[in-house]
């Protein structure tokens, strides 16, 4: 299975958090699935860190990259046709960073493992 995981299941994966559910710890655990790190999620991340709202993550934030490759997850870059079908996406979503994890998702056939429930309304597969 490949999976993409949302930006906080990322982050609550690298902090070993209680919150990460055990579906989803066990298919990231799992040697078998292929796990992605959207570039969104980076830029996610080193936004909010940046701005103060993620101040638990310096760790991360100075090396999402190196946090990827340690992980032996594989980075996924952003192309000009997912942001395009993330600009066009319906819905009154606002997140860009939602959108363009959609928009991947969509593209690649991917699993989104995020605890967002409203994912769902976009037709990606999720896993919780």
């Amino acid at each position: 299975m490949q999976l993409l995981l949302d930006t906080h299941t990322f982050l609550w994966w690298f902090s070993g958090s209680n919150r990460l559910s055990f579906p989803a710890r066990e298919q990231i655990e799992d040697d078998s699935n292929d796990v992605m790190i959207s570039a969104a999620s980076a830029w996610e991340i080193a936004t909010k860190h940046r701005l103060g709202k993620l101040p638990e993550a310096t760790a991360l934030a100075l090396d999402i990259s190196g946090a990827i490759a340690r992980q032996d997850f594989e980075e996924l870059p952003i192309t000009v046709k997912d942001a395009a079908r993330a600009g066009a996406l319906q819905g009154t979503l606002r997140d860009p960073f939602d959108r363009i994890l959609i928009a991947q998702a969509l593209a690649r056939d991917l699993v989104l493992v995020s605890i967002e429930t409203f994912f769902d309304q976009y037709g990606v597969r999720r896993l919780w």
